[in-house]
């Protein structure tokens, strides 16, 4: 049940049993005006019996003396309904404490009436709070409480069997991708090298068929070794973010790739879904500058602005304007991403040519 209407149902409650409560005591014409301020009360004190099920039952039990101090001879239901919300919520030892005060003060409330003898006292008392109906308001709040407590149990036990499945199935996958794929592809790419190497240590022409099935087959092994670390990833490693941008930046360099880290705006501590997903834009977007863009340098920008995060990868490769841009496996991954996010991916040519990639990624600003 959802707060709203947890809090609808608790005070229509409330209402009907201050209602009940007021109605059986208009009869009483003995009885003092005041008295019927507790009898209302008590009735309306449910209204918080989930968010404060303790304060709830002391308030109902002070109510229910209080209405049989001024003479009013009404069953104390709402003290029911407390204790049941009290021991549902976990609180037995205080129901118990705060339901043997009231069987002792109900019946000297009785007395302290002097609208019944000693004997009138006591058993009007009773008949204001059976000690059966109490044990079986506390009986069913357990009860309930209980099966919650069963119900969350099992579903705790079904999510981490579920992801115990997931992981083993995505293990078998890995092994599976391993014994079928990595063996034939590296004997692709050895083989191709070896051949290309031998042409050219006998000064042959290499035919160019060969250099692209080298170079696929270094490609290709890449590829595999990225998913199957992916798939063995059992989450335990810390998690990528922002912080190891600079380091994928630094590691372009690397390879001769004049590439830059700007950072704008002040920064503020973002969501680690999102620091994760920049870090694999920034990635995956210099991953294709070194591969395919053919580029002498590339710049990446973060700008932290309020209520999202911007970054952007621009590099000046062969891309030309108005070129449809191919949307690969890594470009189609980072869309995925971006949109799971809620937030927007562009990436096409530039107008001075050359390729860009700007993700915009919803911040909320108070986490």
């Amino acid at each position: 049940m959802d707060t709203r209407r947890a809090a609808v149902v608790d005070g229509a409650i409330a209402v009907c049993v201050a209602t009940a409560l007021l109605l059986t005591g208009l009869p009483e014409q003995d009885a003092a005006g005041v008295g019927y301020v507790p009898l209302v009360a008590g009735g309306l004190a449910l209204v918080a019996r989930r968010r404060a099920p303790v304060a709830v039952l002391v308030a109902t039990g002070v109510c229910a003396v209080g209405y049989q101090a001024a003479g009013f001879d009404v069953p104390a239901v709402a003290f029911l309904f407390a204790v049941y919300a009290a021991v549902r919520a976990g609180h037995r030892v205080v129901t118990v404490v705060a339901s043997v005060l009231m069987l002792a003060a109900l019946p000297l409330a009785a007395l302290a009436s002097g609208l019944h003898d000693t004997g009138e006292a006591f058993a009007q008392a009773r008949g204001a709070l059976e000690l059966a109906w109490l044990v079986a308001a506390g009986a069913a709040g357990e009860a309930l409480r209980q099966a919650e407590r069963r119900a969350d149990e099992a579903e705790r036990t079904r999510e981490e069997t579920a992801r115990r499945r997931a992981d083993q199935e995505r293990l078998h996958i890995a092994r599976e991708l391993h014994d079928s794929l990595t063996h034939q592809i590296s004997v692709i790419k050895l083989q191709a090298e070896v051949a290309v190497h031998v042409a050219r240590k006998r000064g042959e022409p290499v035919p160019e068929a060969l250099l692209v099935i080298r170079d696929a087959g270094r490609e290709a092994a890449r590829e595999l070794r990225a998913t199957l670390e992916a798939l063995r990833d059992d989450g335990k490693s810390p998690p990528r973010g922002l912080d190891d941008v600079p380091e994928l930046v630094e590691r372009a360099r690397t390879t001769g790739l004049d590439a830059r880290l700007t950072i704008e705006g002040r920064r503020a501590d973002v969501p680690a879904a999102v620091g994760r997903t920049a870090y694999r834009i920034v990635q995956e977007s210099l991953t294709n500058v070194a591969r395919h863009a053919a580029a002498a340098t590339a710049s990446v920008r973060i700008d932290y602005r309020p209520g999202a995060l911007v970054i952007q990868v621009d590099d000046d490769g062969r891309a030309t304007p108005g070129a449809a841009p191919v949307h690969g496996v890594g470009l189609l991954g980072m869309r995925e991403r971006v949109n799971a996010l809620g937030g927007r991916l562009r990436a096409e040519p530039r107008g001075g040519g050359g390729f860009t990639v700007e993700a915009e990624l919803p911040v909320d600003e108070t986490s």
